[in-house]
């Protein structure tokens, strides 16, 4: 449950972005009125305060570095399987003369429909619309493995056996682009990087000499905006900065 409450979260990144500056900002208030009601901080505390929160502050900047090339290398290999599938159906139309005459305008009529399936995945938010382009790429990838499948069946030449192949080749694409797009950064790693932050803004205000409002607002906002930024590139759908099918759509401008 708590897995699924953090996916949730960093589908929406302007969230991120509005609770990750809020809840770092109150935390560096609280620790700034807990020093100067409570507890003042000694000079000679003071540097050795200096040193931890430095510390703190490298360690929550490596954990951003690593995952913001994450949700990079995440990206990259979403605009990778994009390619390779548009590369997957071109190859299959093409291949679809190998058929009889019969079965190849099938196949191309099919590769047509399944191509306009596969960018509407791309390009479609709405879950309702997304669980009815799942079924419709289901049902016509069983129709056109059936169609290819029978023809190779009725003359099971090599010619047929590269039309098998390429059908092959458009079915894993497929799957090889949603697994892509499961591919996500952990929730444990976001929760990593929250705690950190946290703590690092605790210090941050503890560590003042002035309470001076916009000078706790400056880390909370750096911190804020660069997990807006990894979480808008982890998010496949969520976020401003996605796969566009630019592959997708010249192939089907091609073939039309």
């Amino acid at each position: 449950m708590l897995d699924v409450g953090a996916r949730y979260i960093v589908d929406f990144p302007l969230v991120v972005l509005a609770v990750s500056l809020l809840v770092q900002w109150i935390a560096a208030w609280l620790a700034d009125v807990f020093r100067s009601r409570m507890r003042p901080l000694k000079e000679l505390e003071r540097e050795d305060y200096g040193i931890v929160l430095t510390a703190s502050l490298t360690l929550l900047g490596l954990i951003i570095a690593f995952s913001f090339s994450m949700a990079v290398s995440r990206y990259d290999q979403r605009k990778n399987y994009e390619e390779a599938e548009a590369n997957a159906i071109g190859t299959e139309y093409v291949r679809a003369d190998l058929l009889p005459a019969a079965d190849a305008a099938r196949v191309r009529e099919l590769l047509r429909q399944y191509l306009d399936q596969r960018i509407l995945f791309y390009t479609i938010r709405d879950g309702r619309q997304l669980r009815r382009i799942d079924a419709d790429t289901t049902r016509l990838q069983s129709e056109l493995w059936s169609t290819v499948r029978a023809a190779a069946a009725a003359q099971p030449t090599p010619l047929m056996g590269l039309a098998v192949s390429g059908m092959n080749d458009v079915l894993n694409s497929q799957g090889y682009t949603q697994a892509a797009w499961w591919n996500r950064i952990p929730s444990a790693a976001w929760g990593l990087m929250a705690a950190i932050a946290v703590f690092c803004n605790l210090l941050h205000g503890y560590h003042a000499r002035t309470r001076d409002a916009l000078l706790f607002l400056v880390l909370p906002l750096s911190v804020s905006i660069s997990f807006f930024l990894i979480a808008d590139i982890d998010s496949p759908r969520g976020g401003l900065i996605r796969v566009l099918p630019q592959n997708l759509l010249h192939l089907a401008q091609s073939l039309r």
